[in-house]
């Protein structure tokens, strides 16, 4: 669902917040509700349709993708539940056996067990999980909590929507296609355990909308805007190729015109490139926002763990009359 309409209709619910609990009000990336005065339970649940061929493939970003959110929030993922949908009448069950085991085998990865789940006959096959952790109340990061002068660090590099398009139009070299595959299938666990090492202020995950629209998420509710460099941003190399070729998912479409209202972007800065920065990420990094004092040291921990190097690619200035600044 795109971000407009998601939005539309998260404004017309009557919430029931109890406890201070953390809900849909915020547009955080997972639910939080505690329990005692030191921790909190933790939930979220994410589920799609296939973005590779291979069905255990499928399995492991899905559930890559799914436990993303709870390590964006400071959480620790205790177990998990499956959510299928699959065309039984269509397709062998040996597909969905080597979904599910690319699920655990993911899971396993983290020590986290797969407890059950619910499953539908659906005309399309669709996986993710339902994930439940805990968090310490003194460590929760929100997505709105962003303060003046943070930088803003960006853990992986982005374009894997325009890749799996690619893909499927058969315009995608087999190398970029394992390339976009590993870091779909990267968890985000060690770079959310380095950030919890430093003074964050407040982290989310660039998910289906985006990193102009999770930006713009962080923007809002902290009441800021946020400056960032095209040329900072990590990106996957042969992305701009195939976006200057208009190989574009409708997905991030969506996501360019809803946000290219909240967006001033500089002249040089080309369509193409302004379709990269608003595409729809599959298992994406972490954007992190913390003091300038900390983000190089961050950035450097987290680079230590990981091949997929981290950047910093901007910063939060004062409130402007656009929610994001983007230079070349």
């Amino acid at each position: 669902m795109s971000a407009n309409d998601l939005t539309q209709v998260l404004s017309k619910l009557n919430s029931l917040n109890i406890n201070k609990s953390i809900g849909f009000e915020t547009f955080d990336d997972c639910s939080i509700y505690p329990f005692n005065d030191k921790q909190s339970i933790i939930q979220s649940v994410d589920f799609f349709t296939p973005i590779v061929d291979d069905p255990y493939l499928f399995g492991q970003i899905a559930a890559t993708n799914a436990l993303s959110d709870i390590y964006a929030m400071g959480g620790k993922p205790l177990f998990a539940l499956n959510i299928v949908g699959f065309p039984t009448e269509k397709l062998k069950l040996d597909i969905l056996s080597d979904i599910l085991n690319g699920g655990i085998d993911k899971c396993k990865e983290v020590n986290i067990p797969i407890l059950g789940g619910h499953s539908i006959k659906d005309d399309v096959p669709k996986y993710g999980l339902a994930v439940t952790g805990i968090i310490n109340n003194n460590q929760i990061i929100k997505n709105n909590t962003a303060k003046y002068n943070d930088d803003i660090v960006l853990t992986k590099p982005i374009g894997t929507g325009i890749i799996t398009t690619a893909i499927k139009k058969n315009l995608c070299d087999k190398s970029l296609e394992n390339k976009a595959i590993e870091i779909m299938n990267t968890l985000n666990n060690r770079a959310a355990e380095s950030m919890m090492e430093f003074k964050i202020n407040s982290c989310t995950d660039i998910t289906g909308y985006g990193l102009l629209g999770h930006l713009n998420e962080m923007s809002r509710g902290s009441n800021l805007s946020a400056k960032i460099s095209y040329n900072s941003v990590p990106v996957i190399n042969g992305v701009d190729e195939l976006a200057l070729n208009k190989i574009i998912p409708g997905g991030t479409k969506k996501n360019y015109n809803f946000i290219k209202d909240h967006v001033k972007f500089d002249e040089k800065i080309m369509k193409h490139k302004q379709f990269i920065l608003s595409d729809a990420q599959t298992s994406g990094g972490l954007l992190i926002t913390c003091p300038k004092s900390e983000s190089k040291k961050l950035m450097k921990k987290i680079n230590q763990k990981s091949s997929l190097k981290a950047a910093i690619i901007g910063e939060f200035i004062k409130k402007k009359n656009k929610r994001i600044i983007c230079n070349e």
